[in-house]
This record gives structure tokens, C-alpha cells and sequence, in this order.
């Protein structure tokens, strides 16, 4: 009796570890498999938009796009110029025409939305700065920059260097204007202002002001208390 249990014993212990092997093998096989179907995915194809030349600047941009790239285009609250036209390019190229160096305007994950040259009052040099409109936070957190994210205004010296922010995180850039007489950029901005990580027309819109001499985060120029002025009349 003790030899038939001592048997059925092995005989158990014999099967859990050929089913435990069985497992484990599938495990390293399915491992193996997903590896390699993950080196044998295409990498996307890079494109290059139509090169931007000014006699004027020192460098040639050329915008970048992934080919395949899937950006959701879905109509967003704003009313800004660059709904006309959407771009999605990932970087940007500065060529300089003298020593034929490039340089890349940006060191990571982006999509520039539009980017224009600002002008300048002085007739010598009509330009200053270039101006970005810049998606490179993940504020609603699905993993994926797209048009429903913060939308954030940048500044760069002609050559592509010395980017800054001028806008503050958090909202969409939807118009903008320079005005020479105050050396200065305004900006109308759309602000999360529900911190529900959506943009929307429940949400406040403002003005920011941003000395173009000391460029930085813009202040806004209509203050809360002003707001509730308007308000307080508005109720009566």
C-alpha cells in the first residue's frame, strides 16, 4: 500500500512538472514570437515639406513629418488662424546657407502646428524671431500628443536656437498679433480653466501680453478681478 502511494506520488509530481515545463516553453515561445514581430515592424518614413527661404535669413527650414502618422483632426474649440490649415510636422531643419551645417529646432517629442516669422519695426531687419505653435505635453493623458492637448507658443531666434515658451502650460494658443508701437506679441489663449484636462467652450479665454525686448511667459492683461466686475454687472 505505501509503494502504491509512494508511486502515485512520483507519478503526480512527474506530471506538474512536464505540464509546468509545457507552460513555460509556450510562455518563451509566445516571448519570442511578439519580439520578433516587433523587430520586423516598419518604421515609419520620414517626409520632408517644401523648403522655406527667406533672402533675407541666413537659414533654410525644412519641416518634418512621419508619412504614416495618424493625428486626430477633429474640430476643437478655437477659433484661430491655423484651423484653415493643420500641419503635424515633428521637427524642423535649419540649413544654413553659409557652411551648409544643420541643426534640428527642437530635442524631443512635438508636433509643430504653425510656425511664422514675427516682424520687426526696424526697416533694417524686418524679422526678429520665429513664432512656434507647439504640442509637447500628454495633458489629457491617453498617451498620444494630438489637438485635444495644450497648444503653447514658442519663440526662437532667426538661426532655430534659443527656444523659449511664451505662453503659459496648460492652454491653446488661438490668435496673435505684434504690436511695433510696445515692442510687444499678444496672444489670446483658451485655458483649461476647469483642470478637467479638456479644452472646451466651457473654458476661459484671456489675453497674455509678452515683451518681444525680454521675451518670457507672458502676464495676462485682464485680471480676475476685472472679470468679476463685468460679471457683477452683467447680474444686476
Amino acid at each position: 500500500m505505501i509503494n502504491y502511494i509512494f508511486c502515485l506520488k512520483i507519478a503526480s509530481f512527474a506530471i506538474v512538472s512536464i505540464l509546468s515545463l509545457s507552460c513555460q516553453k509556450s510562455i518563451i515561445r509566445q516571448l519570442k514570437q511578439t519580439q520578433a514581430a516587433a523587430q520586423q515592424k516598419p518604421q515609419p518614413n520620414l517626409t520632408y515639406g517644401d523648403l522655406v527661404i527667406k533672402e533675407q535669413l541666413d537659414h533654410i527650414l525644412i519641416p518634418v513629418s512621419l508619412a504614416d502618422r495618424d493625428v486626430d483632426k477633429e474640430s476643437y474649440y478655437d477659433s484661430s488662424r491655423s484651423n484653415s490649415g493643420i500641419n503635424q510636422y515633428i521637427n524642423i531643419i535649419f540649413y544654413s546657407k553659409k557652411d551648409s551645417k544643420t541643426h534640428l529646432l527642437l530635442n524631443k517629442k512635438a508636433i509643430v502646428t504653425a510656425f511664422e516669422l514675427l516682424p520687426h519695426k526696424q526697416e533694417k531687419n524686418p524679422f526678429r524671431f520665429w513664432f512656434y505653435q507647439i504640442i509637447d505635453s500628454d495633458i489629457n493623458g491617453d498617451k498620444k500628443l494630438d489637438y485635444q492637448d495644450a497648444r503653447i507658443a514658442y519663440l526662437s531666434d532667426l538661426s532655430g536656437k534659443n527656444v523659449q515658451q511664451i505662453t503659459p502650460n496648460n492652454t491653446q494658443v488661438m490668435n496673435w498679433t505684434v504690436v511695433p508701437s510696445v515692442d510687444a506679441i499678444f496672444i489670446k489663449i483658451l485655458k483649461d480653466s476647469d483642470n478637467d484636462k479638456k479644452f472646451t467652450d466651457k473654458d476661459e479665454t484671456n489675453f497674455i501680453k509678452v515683451n518681444l525686448d525680454k521675451p518670457g511667459i507672458g502676464t495676462e492683461i485682464i485680471s480676475d478681478e476685472i472679470q468679476q466686475q463685468i460679471k457683477s454687472l452683467f447680474l444686476q
